[in-house]
């Protein structure tokens, strides 16, 4: 039988099958070699894994949704770059599991928001928006601010993320839970949100 275009488009499962194909083959060719490029998979100079608080305040950005509204990746545009800073590269983001670049900007890119502001601002931002950006659609999170935290969980985070190339050491996963005990999850994620911006610095 000799395949046409014709009978293509009269055969859907022929078209599907083939679209399939396309779809999978055209895929393999752009991302397999991206697991072989030094670019996206060493990390940048001076990139070290979230401290144990910070990365539990990437959890709360994460478990509250953040996401849904900020990106965290400057793409490499003049307005972007003159706006934010330098644009973000693959090597930034290597222990990030998952990576939040995201590509939703209801409000404004986070990937250097530490730079930015003082932890005062980002406190007084997370419990009432609208009282650092009046015209700010972002929701409040003051039970952030009541919410203690345990560390009880942070040890087996730090170990998993391990086993996917985090370089945590014995020392760090051992004082996770003192890093975190008496703190508070708006006290993580303004650690967080700090680390984006600061971070950069040894990076570049």
């Amino acid at each position: 039988m000799k395949i046409t275009h014709d009978l293509i488009e009269r055969k859907a499962g022929l078209l599907a099958l083939l679209v399939i194909l396309t779809i999978s083959v055209g895929g393999l060719v752009e991302i397999v070699p991206l697991y072989y490029q030094r670019s996206t998979t060493e990390p940048v100079a001076g990139l070290k894994p979230y401290p144990a608080l910070n990365l539990e305040g990437r959890d709360i950005y994460i478990r509250e949704g953040c996401y849904n509204c900020h990106s965290q990746m400057i793409r490499p545009f003049r307005a972007e770059v003159e706006r934010y800073g330098h644009y973000s590269v693959a090597g930034e983001f290597v222990y990030d599991h998952p990576f939040q670049w995201g590509s939703k900007r209801t409000g404004p890119d986070l990937a250097r928001v530490g730079a930015r502001y003082s932890d005062e601002w980002h406190r007084t931002h997370l419990r009432n928006p609208r009282d650092v950006v009046p015209e700010s659609n972002m929701p409040g999170y003051p039970w952030l601010a009541k919410t203690p935290m345990t560390g009880a969980d942070t040890a087996a985070k730090m170990r998993a993320l391990r086993h996917v190339g985090v370089p945590y050491t014995d020392a760090d996963i051992l004082g996770a839970k003192q890093a975190v005990a008496g703190k508070t999850e708006e006290d993580a994620l303004v650690a967080y949100l700090q680390e984006l911006g600061t971070v950069i610095k040894a990076r570049r």
